[in-house]
């Protein structure tokens, strides 16, 4: 809603809300871990616009925003509640982000327009639930063999079952922005067939690569050589995932011009 010229969501100025600084979060969530009641709402307050980057992917599908974003907050809440620094070796944010669109899917699943069968809903809420369950107990993300055999199921049921109540997304889709550069589905995913180093040396591509600056090269290798994602050469090189997002489109943009 805009009042006054002024973004406003649940009645909240957006333009009015605060970003702590990592240290800052990593300050009030020991203190969380603690029982500290108000560490928890500065928390909370202080990643409010973590939650309106996460959501803003959503807006064409006609939901309304106020709902949209409190389901994003039970999300963030969920994050700040789960989250133990030493057992996860990543920032707040990016194990906030998957818990906000997690709890976003659910949202949209459970108003969603298309009709599946209660039977499949049923098996596919089952298998939900026993994957978070087998995350904890694993401490890795279970298999679709290991979650059917935990409901005495079939691996393709389960997987029917949770393909069916999935919305399409895009790789195109942002899913979280850091100071206007956005990090999209493709930017999570690895490349695990390209990694024949011959496709570098054709079509000049090799003397294009050789023009970018070393950090810049290093990232276009670690990303289409080595197969990384963008936060596996985020945590190598020692930046955040949306640097090196930017970094990453700089350069091809760069190797595009050289070859063009």
């Amino acid at each position: 809603m805009i009042t006054n010229g002024k973004v406003e969501i649940c009645g909240v100025n957006t333009a009015k809300l605060k970003v702590l600084s990592e240290d800052k979060k990593n300050e009030l969530l020991a203190k969380v871990k603690t029982g500290d009641f108000d560490a928890r709402e500065e928390l909370i307050n202080g990643n409010l616009k973590l939650v309106l980057s996460v959501i803003k992917r959503f807006t064409r599908r006609g939901e309304n925003p106020d709902d949209l974003f409190q389901v994003g907050c039970i999300g963030l809440i969920k994050a700040i509640d789960n989250f133990d620094s030493e057992a996860y070796d990543v920032k707040f944010s990016s194990y906030a982000v998957p818990m906000i669109l997690g709890e976003l899917r659910r949202f949209f699943r459970d108003n969603s327009s298309i009709r599946v069968s209660r039977s499949i809903r049923d098996l596919a809420y089952k298998a939900l639930q026993a994957k978070e369950e087998l995350s904890k107990k694993l401490e890795r993300e279970p298999t679709i063999e290991e979650i059917a055999k935990a409901l005495e199921s079939t691996k393709e049921e389960v997987a029917s079952a949770l393909d069916a109540i999935v919305d399409p997304i895009s790789l195109f889709d942002p899913v979280y922005s850091d100071n206007g550069d956005s990090i999209y589905i493709m930017d999570q995913l690895s490349d695990t067939k390209n990694t024949d180093e011959a496709w570098l040396e054709s079509i000049a591509l090799n003397q294009a690569i050789s023009t970018l600056s070393p950090r810049e090269k290093r990232i276009i290798l670690m990303r289409f050589y080595d197969g990384k994602t963008q936060m596996e050469v985020a945590e190598e090189i020692a930046i955040s995932q949306a640097q090196v997002s930017r970094l990453e489109k700089g350069a091809l943009l760069k190797i595009k011009k050289q070859i063009t």
